[in-house]
């Protein structure tokens, strides 16, 4: 009885010994588990947040490159200059990126590189449809849990290109000869003659191609200043009421049919700007956008509804537009760097100016002067159009920016501009879903690569 008793204790001992050892192998995989569970975590937020940033990065590049006039510039000399002067396309992905939080902190600049080529699903032209590929990487990333293993820092990174797509006479890339159409989602109703007025009025686009007229100098071009005479081409309306017989006339618009059901105003509510209580429809969709995004190679109509007021119901509207009522607008900085590539440059009661969030005279990105404007098939030698008036066909696009000294519309009511983009698509682009572009800008900005 005793010898039982003895191998029964024994046998308990062993039991607690089993129970201590399963305890410690439980801590160390629950420990295991935890430095896996958490450092991986940490890994891949930090992957998520480098994602974000050089996504970021690479679409506020992509935008400084098409604001730029590079894509409307077939010499590449545009694109040259706005990929190295100092303060444009790479200091911008660079201030971009350095703004985002990965694992933490901000980037560091010198963890930030920019490079201007796309990928190989994806071999951007160096003209029509430039690239810009931007890479973060943070190699001091610290562990938590992994240090009992010896690991004290990760590495991670991620990688971007982002793409600024005109299909003006793309000739390489994957849309060369088929260039896909665009749709800006914000153009004011006008519609603009494809008539060139730094050409003689020659055609600014080839009708059929898109091609942009090779004798053109428009890119930058700025309306002569001072009041006639001699008569002065600045943007104003062109007559929609005139006897049969009539043919385009450089830089004069004809208004687009704003109607309820294919190209809706906004609402008044959503346009806020200094004197602009009391807009009609037509000038509510200046101060603001058309409501539906307008394609290429599409068949819109001109408003011939009679207006004796057109030229100073626009001026009204672009003044508000732009901030300009008193003379404190937007400009276009023509100092400090060579225009084109263009910078912009906020004016006295830009909103971000009034709530000091930038000082005046601040470079800007985007600009409520800056507009789009479709071209339509119509020139002196071909008009009216043969789908008939006041059916016409957009064949293009322009990107204008308005009252670019920041004046208000002088008192004849016709609009001072400077051309920043060409964007021609003429009548044979590709079918299918048109690349929307971005706000104002018919130039489209994407992501053309992910994670």
């Amino acid at each position: 009885m005793r010898k039982h008793r003895t191998n029964l204790r024994s046998a308990q001992n062993e039991q607690g010994v089993v129970i201590v050892l399963v305890a410690v192998v439980l801590l160390f995989v629950v420990g295991a588990m935890a430095a896996l569970s958490i450092d991986v975590v940490t890994l891949y937020t930090a992957r998520s947040e480098a994602q974000l940033a050089a996504d970021a990065a690479a679409l506020a590049a992509a935008r400084t490159i098409a604001n730029s006039g590079a894509t409307s510039d077939t010499t590449g000399a545009v694109l040259t200059n706005v990929q190295t002067i100092p303060g444009l396309a790479q200091t911008v992905a660079v201030q971009v990126a350095t703004q985002n939080f990965v694992g933490g902190r901000n980037l560091a600049a010198a963890e930030v590189t920019v490079s201007f080529a796309g990928t190989a699903l994806h071999p951007c032209s160096t003209v029509a449809n430039p690239c810009v590929t931007v890479s973060v990487q943070r190699a001091d990333l610290p562990t938590f849990f992994s240090r009992i293993w010896g690991r004290t820092t990760m590495t991670v990174g991620a990688s971007a290109t982002a793409e600024a797509y005109n299909p003006l006479a793309l000739t390489s890339g994957i849309t060369a000869g088929k260039p896909l159409p665009v749709a800006p989602t914000c153009v004011k109703p006008w519609l603009l003659p494809n008539m060139d007025p730094s050409n003689g009025g020659n055609p600014i686009f080839n009708a059929t191609t898109g091609a942009m007229n090779p004798a053109s100098t428009l890119l930058g071009w700025v309306t002569p200043p001072g009041p006639p005479p001699p008569p002065i081409i600045r943007l104003r309306a062109d007559c929609t009421t005139c006897a049969a017989g009539s043919v385009p006339q450089t830089l004069r618009y004809y208004p687009l049919a704003n109607d309820a059901v294919n190209y809706p105003a906004p609402s008044a509510t959503s346009v806020v700007c200094t004197g602009c209580t009391g807009f009609s429809n037509y000038q509510l969709s200046i101060a603001g956008c058309v409501q539906k995004p307008v394609s290429c190679n599409q068949t819109v109509n001109i408003d011939t509804a009679t207006n004796a007021n057109r030229d100073l119901d626009t001026a009204d509207a672009v003044n508000g537009l732009t901030h300009s009522t008193a003379n404190g607008g937007d400009k276009v900085d023509s100092a400090n760097v060579p225009s084109p590539p263009f910078q912009f440059l906020s004016g006295d009661d830009n909103p971000v100016v009034l709530s000091g969030s930038v000082p005046a005279d601040t470079d800007i990105m985007v600009s409520d002067s800056l507009v789009t404007v479709p071209v339509i098939n119509a020139d002196a030698a071909n008009w009216p159009p043969a789908t008939g008036f006041p059916a016409v066909q957009i064949i293009g696009f322009a990107q204008l920016f308005l009252n670019p000294t920041g004046a208000r519309v002088p008192a004849s009511n016709h609009i001072h501009t400077q051309v920043i983009n060409l964007i021609g698509c003429g009548t044979t682009g590709t079918a299918g879903q048109p690349i929307l572009g971005n706000g104002a800008s018919p130039v489209a900005v994407r992501l053309i690569s992910g994670p």
